[in-house]
């Protein structure tokens, strides 16, 4: 099954996002923090990671870079789930966060699916061809 790792400090978007996710068959876990979601995977495996970018701390496009940085952890793709989406924010997350898409917040259910779909059929996962 599919795992989706839902990053946000927010426990209603966390909650409503995990929902929608939930049925349409996905496995969900989450992290309320940047540091919390970097922990997290250091035993959970996810297949995409939907990320907040304001969180106190370490904030999503910190928590990306890191994610990014580590070997093991780098092919797993990474959608900013946002109200930060200004071309600067958005410039920010795909050039400093290394991310693979920018989903704007309010959410629009359909326009995420989608999103998701195409992540996980079209990013390589580790261990695939280039």
């Amino acid at each position: 099954m599919t795992r989706i790792m839902v990053v946000d400090d927010e426990p209603d978007i966390v909650y409503l996002v995990s929902k929608m996710l939930e049925r349409e068959g996905y496995d969900v876990f989450s992290a309320d923090s940047g540091e919390e979601a970097v922990e997290k995977l250091k035993t959970e495996r996810a297949d995409l990671i939907l990320m907040d970018v304001m969180m106190p701390g370490m904030n999503g496009w910190e928590t990306s870079k890191k994610i990014k940085a580590n070997p093991e952890l780098s092919k797993i793709p990474i959608a900013m789930l946002t109200v930060k989406s200004s071309q600067n924010d958005m410039e920010k997350s795909f050039d400093y966060g290394g991310v693979n898409a920018h989903i704007p917040k309010p959410i629009i259910n359909k326009k995420m699916l989608n999103t998701i779909k195409w992540l996980l059929k079209n990013v390589p996962k580790t261990g695939d061809v280039q």
